[in-house]
């Protein structure tokens, strides 16, 4: 079965940390473009990052940049997103996808994993 996995996510204090991982099985990730997406509640789902398929460049929203990073092992066809200094509005379901963008030609999706900042 062809699937995204997203994993990783949960409970954090704000300035904590977390790191989501995005699996890929029956496919080889290494040949896509992989974005990180988030949509938070009563929100519209937004690109937040991006990793080109040898990691050459990555791209990243304002509202994340310095803060997240997008990594990938495609040895281990899984790409990763680091998330430092999380605030409140980090608050949202985070998928993965191989694609960059929302109007962008997508083949696969992930399920999506809550991450929740919180005091």
């Amino acid at each position: 079965q062809k699937q995204l996995v997203e994993s990783g996510g949960g409970l954090a204090q704000p300035g904590g940390s977390l790191s989501l991982s995005c699996v890929a099985s029956g496919f080889d990730l290494g040949y896509y473009f992989v974005g990180w997406f988030r949509q938070a509640p009563g929100k519209d789902r937004e690109d937040i990052a991006c990793i080109t398929p040898r990691a050459m460049s990555t791209t990243y929203r304002d509202s994340v940049k310095g803060r997240f990073t997008i990594s990938r092992d495609n040895s281990k066809n899984t790409v990763y997103l680091q998330m430092r200094n999380l605030k409140p509005d980090d608050t949202a379901v985070y998928y993965c996808a191989t694609a960059c963008g929302l109007g962008d030609p997508i083949d696969y999706w992930g399920l999506g994993t809550q991450v929740t900042v919180s005091s």
